[in-house]
């Protein structure tokens, strides 16, 4: 799957998305959008790297602490 790819259902996605809202005003779009891409990106990554938070944070290209952080935050990893 190439990038373009998920561009694409991204945009799909989005396109449902103000379809669904009839006109009503989007809210909190950013945040609403990180999180519910957020949270299957680290449940994805972490199943592919054995549950290995430092493989993981290279794969993402994060700092382990702060992907421990998101795994705390998105109830993935017990604080």
């Amino acid at each position: 799957m190439s990038k373009k790819h998920i561009e694409e259902c991204v945009r799909a996605s989005l396109e449902g998305y103000f379809r669904d809202l009839r006109g009503t005003e989007p809210d909190g779009m950013y945040e609403m959008l990180v999180k519910v891409v957020e949270k299957p990106l680290l449940e994805f990554v972490m199943a592919k790297a054995d549950q290995n938070q430092s493989r993981a944070a290279e794969w993402l290209g994060l700092n382990r602490n702060t992907l421990r952080k998101k795994l705390v935050e998105h109830r993935l990893l017990k604080g």
